[in-house]
């Protein structure tokens, strides 16, 4: 089943309440495929919303969660070591793109084919990926307790370097988005999309679900 991904009209950015309106527009999606429940049974609770504009595209994560870090400093860094969430998208079969962030707004974006040999974005490709992180920017330790929060990225479209893309429009391809905290205390790997492998693994494009965005 194809999941279509709504054109709604563009805003201005530094505008938080129009940007609420607009997400609160969007049905919440859930990320909750637990692949390997024997090895790392821990689901927190994770859900995505998405839409865009014609030149960005926004995601937003909301996260309710028991164990959350954040010590991660660095953009192109470890990220899935943190509470991390993630959106990988293949716009054909030549390759796809990683967009990996923290629950500070530390970011990971590449290209590759596989898991092996990634192409990172430029600190100036990244440096134009909005970030929302609602936990603020400032590193932290692993926090044990009631813990929610959320993430918004916006993306424009001619970030994904390999390809010459200028509009979200019309464009088709397949993706997935993922939850996980690899050296939290308590580590998961949750998926929009069931996964079918031995151990976790993101980094598997077959297992991908059709997208398509809206004129």
């Amino acid at each position: 089943m194809t999941m279509k991904i709504r054109h709604l009209k563009p805003f201005d950015t530094t505008d938080l309440r129009a940007m609420e309106e607009a997400f609160a527009a969007i049905e919440p999606q859930p990320i909750a495929c637990c692949n390997w429940p024997d090895t790392y049974p821990y689901r927190p609770q994770v859900s995505f919303r998405i839409f865009h504009t014609g030149e960005t595209l926004w995601l937003r994560f909301d996260v309710e969660e028991r164990y959350t870090k954040g010590e991660v400093t660095e953009d192109n860094g470890r990220v899935w070591t943190d509470s991390c969430v993630e959106f990988f998208i293949a716009l054909d079969d030549t390759g796809y793109y990683n967009f990996e962030t923290t629950c500070t707004g530390r970011l990971l974006l590449a290209f590759r084919k596989e898991r092996e040999h990634p192409t990172h974005a430029t600190p100036e490709l990244l440096a134009r990926v909005g970030r929302y992180p609602s936990l603020g920017r400032e590193p932290f330790a692993e926090r044990v307790g009631d813990n929610r929060w959320s993430t918004v990225l916006a993306i424009p479209a001619d970030v994904l370097f390999r390809h010459q893309l200028k509009r979200w429009n019309g464009v088709r391809a397949t993706a997935n988005l993922y939850k996980c905290g690899d050296e939290l205390s308590h580590p998961h790997f949750l998926s929009w999309q069931p996964i079918e492998n031995p151990k976790p693994d993101f980094h598997l494009p077959r297992f991908f679900a059709e997208v398509e965005f809206e004129q």
